[in-house]
């Protein structure tokens, strides 16, 4: 790969603040859910967005690729969702001159840039598990052959807070695939009025396009050069080390979680670090790169305890005592 000279770069950098431009036209509001949206994209990553119905999830994620030139797919996921459904399946087919029969591959509907997983938590363990792969790997095995993914890959995942009854809770290694978890608010006054007006009337929002892949992978390569500061890197593995309960973890620790962060939230919290400096222009990680994505990067990471349940204590909670705890030296 030939070194980016300093006019790639600022071209680069100029590109982001076009995108964010361009998902505005359709999107009113949720700046932070749209950053966090974009930094798992540069990153490399999946995010996990949780909020009520009608807050424009789809939408967003539609716009992304509308933005972006992307392939864009959306599935359903329901209780009688199957795995085939998901990577594809293998169809018998014969040839008319000669007789012959084979099996070819029919690819899935995650085969595609932008896969927006809609309430993946409706559908049975044997489904969700088919995603851990594709997510992790950016592969799908089928009948002993490997398939690769197109690129960039990326999943988007919704799940309502609010009804729990016929649902499937996300095993912890699923949820561990996903780079951050996004909470997705209510809009301000302003903005709901802004919604109200912007989608009842005869013209609509459009999204030029003004990014294509090969850009977006340029991007995603340029985050791993962004600088990593030593000092930020020991704030990292302590922090990250600190979440798991037992001598030497802080009292909120130790008192409201069962389980805590693995390597991989370390690795998690770097790289959506650096894709959010990327972000804002700079290339240089400073703490409140860290500060700003440590809740979305470890909410789904924690195991809470009985005690926090009974309260009435969150993960946010929980990260925000631990990164209190965990001063930068």
């Amino acid at each position: 790969m030939t070194e980016l000279t300093e006019a790639d770069i600022q071209t680069r950098l100029a590109s982001l603040t076009g995108l964010r431009d361009a998902i505005g036209q359709a999107i009113v509001g949720q700046s932070q859910v749209v950053e966090q949206l974009l930094i798992g994209l540069l990153a490399g990553g999946h995010c996990l967005l949780e909020g009520v119905p009608g807050l424009g999830k789809t939408l967003l994620v539609r716009s992304l690729g509308e933005a972006l030139k992307l392939d864009f797919r959306r599935v359903q996921f329901t209780p009688d969702l199957m795995p085939s459904d998901i990577l594809g399946t293998e169809l018998l087919e014969e040839d008319h001159g000669t007789g012959h029969r084979s099996f070819r591959f029919q690819q899935g509907p995650v085969f595609t840039n932008l896969l927006l997983a809609d309430e993946l938590n409706r559908t049975p363990p044997k489904t969700q598990a088919a995603l851990l792969e594709a997510m992790q790997e950016k592969t799908v095995s089928y009948a002993g052959v490997t398939h690769k993914l197109p690129a960039p890959f990326f999943v988007l995942a919704t799940q309502n807070p609010l009804e729990q009854a016929g649902t499937y809770p996300l095993p912890e290694a699923q949820l561990d695939r996903f780079l951050l978890h996004i909470r997705v608010d209510y809009p301000t006054e302003a903005e709901e009025r802004a919604i109200l007006s912007q989608t009842t009337g005869v013209q609509s929002g459009t999204v030029p396009a003004v990014m294509h892949g090969d850009e977006v992978l340029a991007l995603q390569r340029l985050v791993r050069e962004v600088h990593f500061g030593d000092d930020l890197l020991n704030w990292v593995t302590r922090m990250v080390r600190a979440s798991r309960p037992g001598d030497g973890a802080p009292e909120a620790i130790r008192k409201y979680v069962k389980w805590g962060a693995g390597p991989r939230a370390g690795q998690s919290l770097i790289l959506a670090a650096k894709a959010r400096a990327l972000l804002h222009g700079r290339l240089a990680v400073t703490r409140d790169d860290i500060g700003a994505l440590a809740a979305p990067v470890m909410r789904h990471r924690l195991l809470l305890s009985f005690a926090a349940e009974a309260e009435g204590r969150s993960a946010d909670d929980v990260v925000a005592a631990l990164v209190s705890a965990m001063p930068l030296d």
